[in-house]
């Protein structure tokens, strides 16, 4: 038997689609992230876009981000931003959040908290 990946498991696209929003949600409307919120820009529909895109493939659905914009190159991508513990906090908040709010399974809550952090604190670079 073929086990599933967290895309399967999550849903699918809906799923990762309401997954990003909420985050961006978050990340507008909860002053304790005002500092990441201040890294993007005003309209945030390309960042959700890229987000939603990034996380398909990251999560083993479909790869969106590679296929429209190749590797994702992560670390290179974020360092115009300065990308601190802070920053790495805020960020990780907002998908607590959301991610709370949408899995109901703890084990599957851990395993992707845990994938997330490992990413987030991968992007620091001050």
């Amino acid at each position: 038997m073929q086990e599933m990946t967290p895309y399967q498991l999550l849903g699918g696209e809906g799923v990762v689609r309401w997954l990003t929003d909420r985050f961006y949600d978050i990340m507008d409307s909860e002053p304790a992230v005002k500092p990441l919120r201040d890294m993007h820009p005003a309209d945030l529909s390309g960042s959700r876009q890229k987000l939603f895109m990034f996380l398909s493939g990251w999560l083993g659905g479909p790869s969106l981000y590679m296929e429209a914009f190749g590797h994702p190159r992560l670390r290179m991508r974020h360092m115009p931003f300065a990308v601190d513990e802070a920053a790495r906090d805020q960020w990780m908040l907002c998908m607590r959040q959301a991610v709370s709010e949408l899995v109901v399974e703890d084990w599957l809550k851990d395993k992707l908290l845990e994938a997330f952090y490992n990413t987030a604190d991968f992007m620091r670079n001050r």
